[in-house]
């Protein structure tokens, strides 16, 4: 009767030693997702590229585009949904911007003229805060035939960059409607390599300004 009961009691520390191991290891077994879950966090938040302050610009290149909606100088309302599977650039300009001025002439000669019959890409420059009638004599003045639109209040402006810093900026938008090219100001390098970026996006054979009638 006694090798029983002591037999009984050894089965007893044999079943509370297996379960006590068992829960240990379920424990450690169900922290690991946890553990790579913030690992995988982790690695996900140092990959984003920060954001262009030091040019005014609120988001940045690999960011999705923020929805918009503009009224272009023809009345036609634009909005980034329509946009989808297409490039496009925006052009962030004003008529007191001198700046703005030496640019446009170069993007209706260089890019415009050249891609305005492509389906796939779309050029709009942004007029920030003007009526209508400045922005089409504005257009005039610049000799430019791609659409510009209106942006009362800078609204839209202020999707992309700090309402107050300056214009004179592009915005490359990709098919999938990502960011994948900042500007500010002209520089004849950046330009260039924006050029490079749009025509490459659409697989386009860029016709040398130089060669240009």
């Amino acid at each position: 009767m006694e090798n029983k009961i002591k037999t009984f009691i050894a089965i007893l520390l044999l079943l509370s030693i297996t379960f006590t191991v068992f829960g240990q290891t379920s424990a450690t077994k169900g922290e690991a997702p946890n553990d790579n879950k913030a690992t995988l966090e982790a690695q996900t938040a140092t990959k984003k590229k920060p954001v262009d302050e030091t040019r005014g610009y609120i988001v940045s290149v690999g960011d999705k585009a923020p929805d918009y909606e503009m009224t272009l100088d023809n009345g036609t309302v634009l909005k980034s949904s329509d946009n989808l599977g297409k490039v496009v650039m925006l052009q962030f300009t004003a008529s007191w911007c001198g700046v703005c001025r030496k640019e446009m002439p170069l993007i209706e000669a260089e890019i415009w003229e050249q891609l305005k019959d492509n389906p796939n890409f779309v050029l709009v420059g942004v007029d920030r805060d003007e009526p209508l009638d400045k922005v089409l004599k504005f257009k005039e003045q610049t000799k430019v035939t791609y659409p510009l639109a209106l942006d009362p209040g800078s609204a839209i402006f202020g999707l992309f960059a700090r309402k107050k810093s300056g214009v004179t900026r592009n915005v490359i938008i990709d098919q999938n409607g990502e960011i994948v090219f900042l500007t500010r100001l002209f520089e004849r390098g950046e330009f260039d390599e924006m050029k490079d970026v749009i025509f490459d996006l659409l697989e386009e054979k860029k016709v040398p300004a130089s060669s240009k009638k």
